[in-house]
């Protein structure tokens, strides 16, 4: 199933996708779909099959809550931002850094409606930052 959509790209982002459907021998729709199937779906991941937080049991929210990159994942994320704050990043690194920054982004919004929802539920309790006011200097 598909669902047709105008989109207006700037010129310069058109002709990159027309540049890259000649190198593949494809059209540009097709090139342009690929492109966004990839980006909006990072490492295979699918945002849309996971459960909503309210429907998961008291242990998958707190695992959740909990969740944290894989360590691969975090360690490949660390070397790919050393890269690119350095500026030797090439065109593959990028892709790579954009899909694992992606799924970072997506662990972290899932963690966040997890530990609202620990907290709503009394798993967790809420911690308020802690105001300077309310700290009290205890002199020997």
């Amino acid at each position: 199933m598909a669902t047709e959509i105008t989109l207006s790209l700037p010129d310069n982002i058109y002709n990159h996708a027309a540049r890259l459907a000649l190198l593949m021998n494809r059209d540009v729709s097709r090139v342009l779909t690929e492109t966004i199937e990839s980006v909006l779906s990072p490492l295979g991941a699918d945002a849309l099959a996971l459960a909503p937080v309210e429907k998961l049991s008291d242990d998958e929210v707190l695992a959740m809550a909990d969740l944290r990159m894989n360590e691969m994942q975090g360690r490949r994320l660390g070397a790919l931002l050393e890269r690119q704050q350095a500026g030797e990043l090439v065109e593959m690194e990028r892709s790579e850094l954009s899909a694992l920054m992606q799924v970072y982004h997506e662990n972290l919004l899932r963690k966040a409606y997890a530990l609202r929802e620990a907290v709503q539920r009394g798993l967790r309790i809420r911690r308020l930052p802690f105001a300077p006011s309310t700290i009290q200097s205890v002199s020997r």
